[in-house]
Formats: structure tokens, C-alpha cells, sequence
């Protein structure tokens, strides 16, 4: 892989706003590129996520989150996550005085979810966190019913194929093989993650239909994917989730680029796992080429409707909950 690519056309770098709303407005239709990609993935989590939360296999960077709720929330407004793992989209809506919910399928990340929860409100941050565990193919039943009509946002993320998750492991020399470890989901068949592509399809397109029922009128929803391969055929993730919204009754609002790599004097230096860059030289000696994906797509849609530009002040302190059953603390 080469070191560095250049970028053509270049990239300029968004503008974080401030405590009012962004410029969602602005980029209406247009698309952009959202330089989220300066500081490597790890770093960005040190010290604001628990370590153990990190074997999580697929996590939104934290860097994406923070811009899209800049630019779609004001303060003290309210985020939800339907697919929300470890809660990278909560952690960073609590760190920016913003009010979080979200739900998660597998107990095991809903604890550790928690735990990062906590974990935020010591170091500060002044909004407040909600873990619900359940199926979020049901979330008006999962969300707190005060909550519904509330939402000015939703961040999510399909599952999109291990290829594109997980770590590596290097035992080192005469230690063995480099292995792929956290690259998988936990063994519920009901999880999302372990269906075919139309019920995945499917299934998120019922998650979207729920985000609909509880967003504000004029709220939007921001959903990052990407494009994997499975088997050597090209499943298109992000086309899947532009026709679930459609389905689910929402506007297609914006198609933006969210970089992973990051940017040095205009030239792209990308990031890759060991495993993404050995698949890739693969296919190029077979004679199929493909290209390296430093980007995620970032697909925004919008509830029908204008914003009550009334301030919430209804602002209940949440705490963690199961299935069904929401808590206000």
C-alpha cells in the first residue's frame, strides 16, 4: 500500500460550531467531506472509554460523532443511538452537554456501555446517559415515552461485515501467526449482524421506521457505513441504508464522506489494519482490482417538519435500564 495518496479535488476541513446549531442548513444537498480522521482511532478513545469496552467489533470514531452532533444539535438537546455498542455516540453527546440514549442488543456491551457512561459523568461531562437493552427493531417501546418527539438526532451504524472490524494481534517473532481478534458479535442469532443482507435490510429499515416515530419534527438522522465484500461479490451497505430511510418514510437529506485517514500537506495517509491491506494486495495479484476505503459514507436524512425552536428544559437525569423498561433516576 502506498504511503500516501493525493487528494483530488482537495478537502477542506469543516468547521466545528458553536454552542448553537451548526451548518447543517447550509450543507443541505450538497454533501461534504468531514476531515475526522487527524488522530488514529485509538487515541482519540484513550482514557474516555474503559479498555475492556474497546473489544467491541465495530465502533463508530468518536471524532465523526462529535462533528455530527455539533452540526445537528444545540445544547442540551437529546441524541438516541438504536445500534449503540459501547456508546461512543452518547459519551461524546454527554462531553458536549448534550443528552444521550441508546439501545443495545447484546448485554455484554450494554453493561460495558455503562461503564462508559460513568466513566464520562466523573471526568464532566455535563449532559447526561442512557443505556436501554433490547431490540431496537421495537424502539418506541424501548424509549421512554416523555422522550418521543423530543429526539433532534439519531447516529447509528449498521453492522457492515467483520472485514472492516475488529484488531490485530502480533505475538511477535517464533510466537505464531498474526491473528484477527474483537471482530465479531456475540453467538444470538437474532443479532443483526449474523443475518443475510435482506434481513438486515429489512430489519433496519423497521429500526429506521422507529427513529421516525421518535424524532422532533424536523430532526435527522445520520447513519455511517460502508461498502464490504463478502465472498468476493461487493455488498453495497450504504445503498441499503439510502433505501431503508426512503422506506422508513424519511427525507434523504445530505450524502457526505466522513475520512478516516488522515490528512497531511492536501496528501491522504491512509489507515488500514494489516488484514484490510493483505485482502486488498490479494484481489490486485488475482487481477480484481479494488481500492482501499479510507471513508466512511455518511448517509443524513430528516423528519418532515420544522423544529420547535422552544429550549428543552425538561431534562431528566437516566440511568441504566433493561428491556422494556426505562428509568429516570
Amino acid at each position: 500500500m502506498p504511503e500516501s495518496v493525493l487528494l483530488t479535488p482537495p478537502v477542506t476541513t469543516p468547521t466545528v460550531p458553536g454552542p448553537g446549531r451548526g451548518p447543517a442548513t447550509a450543507l443541505a444537498g450538497q454533501g461534504s467531506v468531514f476531515v475526522t480522521g487527524q488522530v488514529c482511532s485509538r487515541e482519540q478513545r484513550r482514557g474516555r472509554y474503559t479498555p475492556e469496552s474497546l473489544a467491541h467489533p465495530g465502533k463508530m470514531l468518536p471524532s465523526i460523532g462529535r462533528y455530527l452532533i455539533n452540526t445537528y444539535t444545540e445544547i442540551g438537546e437529546w441524541v438516541c443511538d438504536p445500534m449503540a455498542g459501547i456508546f461512543t455516540t452518547v459519551v461524546e453527546a454527554m462531553h458536549l452537554g448534550r443528552h444521550g440514549i441508546g439501545v443495545e442488543y447484546e448485554a455484554r456491551w450494554a453493561a460495558l456501555a455503562a461503564d462508559n457512561i460513568r466513566l464520562a459523568t466523573a471526568q464532566g461531562a455535563t449532559g447526561t446517559g442512557q443505556v436501554v437493552h433490547g431490540d431496537s427493531r421495537h424502539l418506541p417501546a424501548l424509549i421512554p415515552p416523555e422522550l418521543h418527539g423530543r429526539i433532534a438526532l439519531v447516529i447509528t451504524s449498521p453492522p457492515y461485515g467483520p472485514s472492516t472490524h475488529g484488531h490485530v494481534r502480533t505475538p511477535g517473532p517464533r510466537r505464531g501467526k498474526v491473528a484477527k481478534i474483537n471482530h465479531r458479535y456475540g453467538g444470538d442469532a437474532g443479532n443483526l449482524a449474523y443475518r443475510h443482507h435482506d434481513e438486515l435490510a429489512e430489519g433496519f429499515t423497521q429500526i429506521l421506521t422507529g427513529c421516525a416515530a421518535i424524532l422532533r419534527p424536523g430532526g435527522h438522522v445520520a447513519i455511517t457505513a460502508r461498502p464490504y465484500r463478502r465472498h468476493g461479490e461487493l455488498v453495497d451497505i450504504p445503498g441499503m441504508v439510502a433505501a431503508a430511510g426512503i422506506n422508513a418514510g424519511l427525507r434523504l437529506h445530505e450524502e457526505c464522506a466522513a475520512l478516516i485517514a488522515g490528512v497531511r500537506n492536501e496528501r491522504l495517509v491512509p489507515r488500514a489494519s494489516f488484514f484490510q491491506q493483505r485482502n486488498v494486495r490479494a484481489a490486485i495479484a488475482d487481477g480484481d482490482p479494488q481500492w482501499l476505503l479510507q471513508h466512511e459514507d455518511v448517509i443524513i436524512f430528516q423528519v418532515p417538519g420544522q423544529p420547535d425552536d422552544t429550549p428543552d428544559t425538561r431534562l431528566p437525569r437516566i440511568g441504566v435500564t433493561q428491556e422494556g423498561q426505562a428509568r429516570n433516576g
